[in-house]
């Protein structure tokens, strides 16, 4: 049982990308479509607790630049496609919206690289 746990939560903290290779592998070698796999999935909890709606769509917010305040511009800039004087005006303004309207994955994959980065990030 230890096994299946220490399993969840290396897939609980995949990355975006991670999380893409797998979708990949799992359809070309094994022919397993992951994305019907993931709605028969989140179908069965939601016919047992139909009260309890799952947030979709969040939105990751810079709350404090850290001490690596550079290295933190760099990966908004990144992430964002925004540019440098954009990327280092969100980054003066905080607490800021990074992005708005994402993912789950989108948006922990988000907070975890700004946090390697140095900064400190809220999920909305």
């Amino acid at each position: 049982m230890a096994d299946l746990k220490q399993f969840a939560e290396q897939l609980v903290n995949l990355t975006v990308k991670e999380v893409n290779e797998l979708a990949n592998i799992l359809k070309e070698e094994y022919g397993i479509e992951p994305a019907a796999a993931a709605v028969a999935v989140a179908a069965g909890p939601a016919a047992d607790a139909p009260a309890a709606a799952e947030q979709t769509e969040f939105t990751v917010v810079l709350k404090d630049a850290g001490a690596s305040k550079l290295a933190v511009v760099k990966a908004v800039k990144e992430l964002t496609g925004l540019g440098l004087k954009e990327a280092k005006d969100l980054v003066d303004g905080v607490p800021a919206n990074v992005k708005e309207a994402v993912s789950k994955d989108e948006a922990e994959g988000l907070k975890k690289a700004l946090e390697e980065a140095g900064a400190v990030v809220e999920l909305k």
